[in-house]
């Protein structure tokens, strides 16, 4: 493949690269936030995964390759830490706004309060359990790549040494 020249000094190298930091996490979150007003105001429940099948496949494309991308450069967050309260604080926060959300759109479409409760709190137990899971296990391959990384990147600098 030919690569052609780059054209940007080292400044504009970085602004463009914010510039498509700050977008891609706005379109990831309209997205997210897409296919939530999707789901919630959804009067046809049979064809809702037909309605939002596009949306959902590139959110989750981009999702995954993000996971993977991070981990395997040993990668986490610029500000979150990768522990256990981190994670409790994550998934109360994920699984609240699926609670929300699904207590919403059933009372929306039944209009039964008790029955619209139950979905919400039954949502809320099912995210909390699974996403402080996937975290825990994020966290769990997370620290043994760096580990990885880090005997690797002592090896390299043992061997320049050498040299």
């Amino acid at each position: 493949m030919i690569r052609k020249k780059n054209n940007l000094d080292e400044m504009q190298e970085q602004k463009l690269l914010k510039i498509e930091h700050y977008g891609f996490w706005f379109v990831y979150w309209g997205l997210l936030a897409a296919i939530l007003l999707q789901v919630t105001l959804a009067a046809d429940v049979k064809n809702l995964f037909h309605n939002i099948a596009g949306e959902w496949l590139v959110f989750m494309f981009v999702s995954i390759y993000m996971l993977i991308a991070c981990l395997v450069n040993g990668i986490w967050d610029r500000r979150l830490k990768p522990n256990v309260k981190t994670n409790i604080i994550l998934s109360l926060l994920s699984s609240t706004l699926c609670g929300v959300i699904f207590f919403a759109s059933s009372y929306y479409k039944y209009g039964k309060l008790a029955g619209a409760a139950a979905t919400g709190i039954v949502t809320f137990a099912q995210i909390f359990v699974l996403s402080i899971g996937a975290l825990t296990f994020c966290v769990f391959i997370y620290k043994k790549r760096v580990r990885k990384l880090e005997t690797e990147s002592e090896s390299v600098s043992v061997d320049n040494e050498d040299k």
